[in-house]
């Protein structure tokens, strides 16, 4: 298989498309080329990102806020995917991508945003981080040459409604 470019979008750049881009080149490694973009980049990758990011031995030196613009140029890379991360319930501006790209949405919330604690600030990219390494080793296991658009469309959907689960807890 020829190796897929792959576009992970939202708004502020500066934490889920980034944990998404580094997660992705690590876990498709020689598969998938993955790219991060925002539509309204905050203009730096956000101190807790590169945190958890080097904490779980991710190479962090050329990741960037940019914005999406630079992926619509006739030079910039041919995208195969576009997946949005922004969260739906915050509302948030997420951007739409023209094109031929196949695209999905898989809404998290923002770490960024996350109040309390310092604790509990890293918890929550702690815990985005997970939920961004779940779905993307779902979708770099997919047959992707195997399945049909309809088909790949389908687990696309069906990735981004993945949620956090609880911890079941076993009667004592």
């Amino acid at each position: 298989m020829k190796e897929k470019n792959v576009l992970f979008l939202c708004t502020g750049n500066s934490a889920r498309s980034i944990l998404a881009e580094a997660i992705m080149n690590r876990l498709g490694k020689s598969r998938y080329r993955a790219y991060s973009a925002g539509s309204q980049p905050a203009g730096k990758v956000n101190p807790l990102t590169r945190n958890i990011l080097r904490k779980t031995n991710y190479d962090v030196s050329k990741l960037r806020s940019k914005s999406w613009d630079e992926f619509a140029t006739p030079t910039a890379p041919k995208l195969d995917f576009v997946f949005t991360v922004c969260d739906d319930a915050a509302n948030e501006v997420c951007p739409i991508w023209p094109g031929q790209p196949m695209t999905a949405h898989w809404g998290l919330p923002d770490p960024a945003k996350a109040q309390g604690t310092e604790a509990e600030r890293n918890l929550a990219f702690a815990d985005t981080m997970r939920m961004l390494t779940q779905r993307i080793g779902i979708f770099v296991n997919l047959p992707i040459d195997k399945l049909s658009k309809m088909s790949l469309q389908k687990h696309l959907d069906d990735i981004g409604g993945l949620r956090r689960e609880a911890p079941s807890k076993q009667p004592a």
